[in-house]
């Protein structure tokens, strides 16, 4: 057999069964870190959304400075007063299995600055050229909580005045002109409570997926290649001894009579 793999076609099939391999390896890796990922995306939810609310200003006390990455989806209570003209709508945003607007209004803090609230999501209308109705927010002071989220980057689209593409809240703070800290939050609770507000967003899904199972399935495959080169290479050796004459040849395997063959005889 060691023979056979000397030949240069059997090292070809040798090289494109470790590349195989490699392939493979690195193809479980990927879906591994993916698992990762979702694992510790889960426990930081697990840990921060039902934790107690902290002030908003707590965890972003810096308009200028960045997110802080596990804040996300921290529950937090923001007092202040809603901007309703400075309401925008973004678009093309999925809540269970249809697409519709989620509702962004800027919350005045009375200290200059401002945070985003997503008040939650309403249905397209019946044209694409048509807003939808959206209730309003509650009038005056109005205390707020909800969970923290980061913003989204921007997708470059130009829209009409009062959308936006994305949770860009940069672009936000460039159309209403306010000071926003570098965070928006998805609306659980307001108080006082409006008789009619947008519908509450589905809580964060923390399943884990199927990335663990795929990895395994990966790994499983690394040796099949070079198994499989192995296994010819044994076989064509065997033959070509046979052809050759030092290697007895196999009997072949006696025709297993079926009671039916007996039967017909």
């Amino acid at each position: 057999m060691l023979a056979v793999l000397r030949r240069p076609r059997w090292i070809a099939y040798l090289l494109l069964a470790v590349l195989f391999g490699v392939a493979t390896a690195n193809l479980g890796l990927w879906q591994w870190y993916r698992h990762e990922e979702k694992v510790e995306r889960r426990d930081l939810v697990e840990a921060n959304y039902d934790a107690a609310p902290v002030p908003v200003d707590v965890l972003l006390p810096d308009p200028d400075g960045d997110f802080p990455g596990a804040a996300q989806w921290r529950r937090v209570e923001a007092h202040g007063t809603y901007r309703a003209g400075e309401q925008h709508l973004v678009r093309n945003r999925p809540h269970r299995g249809v697409f519709g607007y989620e509702v962004l209004v800027p919350l005045d803090l009375g200290d200059g600055t401002a945070v985003a609230v997503d008040r939650g999501w309403v249905r397209n209308a019946a044209t694409a050229a048509t807003l939808p109705d959206v209730p309003e927010p509650p009038a005056g002071e109005v205390t707020v909580s909800g969970w923290l989220r980061p913003a989204e980057p921007d997708l470059g689209r130009d829209l009409p005045a009062g959308q936006l593409a994305s949770m860009d809240l940069d672009r936000l703070a460039g159309e209403t002109g306010l000071t926003l800290l570098p965070g928006y939050v998805v609306l659980g609770d307001e108080q006082p409570a409006p008789p009619t507000r947008p519908e509450l967003l589905e809580p964060p899904d923390t399943g884990l997926g199927s990335h663990f199972a795929y990895a395994l399935q990966w790994w499983l495959t690394v040796p099949v290649g070079l198994v499989l080169v192995l296994v010819m290479a044994r076989q064509t050796a065997r033959d070509e001894a046979e052809e050759a004459g030092t290697l007895p040849r196999s009997e072949p395997r006696s025709r297993r009579v079926r009671i039916w063959d007996e039967e017909d005889a």
